[in-house]
């Protein structure tokens, strides 16, 4: 574990910090500083402050740009409108037609389909789903493993992504219609209200949700309330629905991003895969680090306990499904030597990675009924056995315009109480926002 050293300034305000309300809006706020990486041991320095107005994702901050609240959408970039053929490519249909020429195959047999450039860089199952939202995804998966579908006349896998242009040949499929869902449900009922309520910024391509704790991301065994679910009340006039673009755990609250469109789903998921997604996460951990920063880097891979539930574990590279992890750690506050405060940067994006690193370096977080491995350590009064982690804030290029979307989550009710018992102040200087990216 290597350290990085932050210019601790206890005094100064988080800029974008809110521990009282949620924020509407999209304001500049101080910039994740871009430096080299510390393996030659030099103390981390050279971020630009916020006030020269850049961020470090290289664009300009958002400076005018008005979420909700303001009434007024993202951006100035002109609408993709209709997608442009590809070069060398016949001109792809309107979305309409393709629906029809989709409904219409169902019914005689073999189909070919064409990418568009839209849909370019979607993984194959995440395609097939787009185009016909009425058919099973576990039948997806069967005709893809079996070899009845095949992309430009090539076997594939369900993960392999598609290029603009490509012919996927889609075999005969039997498709029930679906009973029409009671109004309730099919708009929603209060689902749509709910969503409204947790929206943290808005636009015509963007969704970035306050998700709170306790609730899943998707549906699961025994699962049937979840953010995905509930974002078919947003389904538009042309069939399209909300995506998810990256996950939190069910008891993990904070930034959830959302695209509300095909190509902001394309777009956002590159940033994420290329990690120019910038995020800090807030956890409340058993003991005080002995390092104040640090970086934690290790191979993560699937464990199964003894009571058959998965949990993730650190492994030995070569390890079979084995990952490399990477996180840096900063401590923002602590009370004597039993709670910290530590502010959490995450370079890579591992199942469970900030629960199995904490708990890997000796400071498991609060409330984890996974990864809490401290023994004879009793919750002081006051503090509810619930997980406390929050996803603080998002940094990430906006899809259309390449400019940041800076999202601050205010602490969760839980996660709240505990710092007012504990006296901390969510204003102070998070110091994480000097760690390298990489």
């Amino acid at each position: 574990m290597s350290v990085f050293r932050g210019n601790s300034r206890p005094g100064k305000p988080a800029t974008g910090a809110d521990p009282g309300r949620p924020a509407r809006t999209a304001r500049p706020a101080k910039p994740f500083a871009s430096s080299k990486s510390l393996a030659s041991g030099k103390p981390f320095a050279g971020g630009k402050s916020s006030s020269e107005g850049k961020s470090s994702l290289g664009g300009k901050s958002l400076g005018g740009g008005k979420s909700l609240g303001g009434g007024k959408s993202l951006g100035g970039g002109k609408s993709s409108g209709s997608a442009r053929p590809v070069r060398g490519v016949a001109a792809i249909p309107a979305k309409a037609e393709q629906k029809a020429e989709a409904t219409a195959a169902l019914a005689t047999g073999v189909q070919t389909l064409t990418v568009t450039a839209d849909e370019a860089d979607m993984r194959l199952d995440r395609f097939l789903t787009a185009r016909f939202p009425q058919l099973p995804f576990t039948h997806i998966q069967r005709i893809v493993r079996k070899g009845e579908l095949r992309v430009d006349g090539k076997r594939v896998k369900p993960n392999d992504r598609l290029l603009a242009g490509q012919a996927v040949r889609v075999p005969p499929l039997k498709i029930e219609e679906r009973a029409p869902a009671p109004r309730s449900m099919r708009h929603g009922g209060d689902d749509l209200a709910f969503l409204k309520s947790v929206t943290l910024y808005e636009d015509k391509d963007v969704l970035v949700l306050n998700k709170p704790m306790g609730l899943a991301v998707q549906g699961g065994s025994g699962t049937t309330r979840h953010v995905d679910g509930m974002l078919e009340a947003m389904r538009d006039a042309d069939g399209q629905k909300p995506r998810l673009v990256h996950r939190l755990d069910k008891d993990t609250a904070g930034c959830l991003v959302i695209a509300k469109t095909r190509f902001a789903a394309t777009a956002l998921a590159k940033s994420f895969r290329s990690r120019s997604a910038r995020k800090v996460y807030w956890a409340l951990v058993a003991g005080v680090p002995r390092v104040k920063q640090g970086r934690i880097s290790t191979f993560l891979a699937r464990e199964e306990a003894a009571d058959g539930d998965a949990r993730m574990a650190v492994a030995q590279h070569g390890d079979d499904g084995a990952s490399h992890a990477v996180t840096y750690y900063a401590l923002v506050d602590n009370v004597a030597q039993k709670l910290a405060w530590l502010s959490l940067k995450p370079v890579t994006g591992r199942t469970h990675q900030l629960r199995a690193h904490t708990a890997h370096i000796g400071h498991p977080i609060v409330g984890d009924p996974k990864y809490f491995n401290v023994e004879n350590w009793e919750l002081p009064g006051g503090i509810q056995k619930k997980l406390h982690l929050l996803a603080r804030r998002i940094v990430i290029p906006h899809p259309r315009t390449g400019r940041p979307i800076d999202i601050t989550a205010p602490l969760p009710p839980h996660m709240q109480q505990s710092w007012n018992l504990l006296g901390f102040d969510a204003a102070r200087f998070d110091p994480i926002v000097e760690a390298p990216d990489e």
